[in-house]
């Protein structure tokens, strides 16, 4: 069972495990139902749209890496919020980050909370940032936010865990390339406490 607090927890059976990079979920996940979808926003909607009509899943889990703002490095953050941080079309007279005659809320609230854990904004957006200057989010990844786009529309729950890797700053890719491995080991210990 996958606890998330006193009154909500989920059969593993009946999870489906989200990962950008095999190397997020290293072996430690090898016996669940686990996605690969390649980085970025178009793979990530592709692979999760494909995996929710194949293994029909009742909890959506999305782990990976992310950049960190005012985290620690190797910290994980339960993210319950969203933004679509690349979506610019301020020049067209929409506010920063809103998509376009949507009716999505720029800040997309769908995550499950878990105890125990810091909770955080996730922006996602098709670039690595180096340099982190916007103060709406503070965990930067490239792929959450469609994912929990998706599991709102199809009413499935969804709970996304980021292990820190980087500062998103200067020496982001150097300490992601090394921290990027250490996530599967963190997310273990919060997810498979009877393991």
């Amino acid at each position: 069972m996958i606890t998330l607090n006193k009154e909500l927890s989920y059969p593993i059976s009946e999870t489906l495990f989200v990962f950008a990079l095999d190397s997020e979920a290293g072996k430690v996940f090898d016996h669940t139902r686990k996605s690969i979808t390649g980085i970025g926003k178009v793979n990530a909607a592709i692979a999760l749209t494909k995996a929710i009509h194949e293994k029909k899943p009742k909890l959506i889990v999305n782990l990976g890496s992310a950049g960190g703002y005012g985290f620690k490095k190797g910290d994980v953050i339960c993210c319950t919020k969203f933004i679509q941080r690349d979506m610019d079309a301020q020049g067209l007279g929409f506010k920063k980050f809103e998509t376009p005659l949507s009716g999505i809320p720029i800040i997309l609230e769908n995550g499950l909370k878990m105890d125990n854990l810091k909770e955080g904004i996730c922006g996602s957006g098709d670039s690595f940032e180096m340099n982190h200057i916007n103060t709406e989010y503070n965990v930067i990844d490239m792929e959450a936010y469609p994912l929990a786009l998706i599991a709102m529309q199809e009413n499935i729950p969804f709970l996304c865990l980021k292990y820190i890797s980087d500062d998103a700053g200067s020496d982001a890719a150097d300490d992601w390339s090394v921290q990027v491995h250490l996530a599967s080991e963190a997310f273990k210990q919060i997810l498979f406490t009877e393991v």
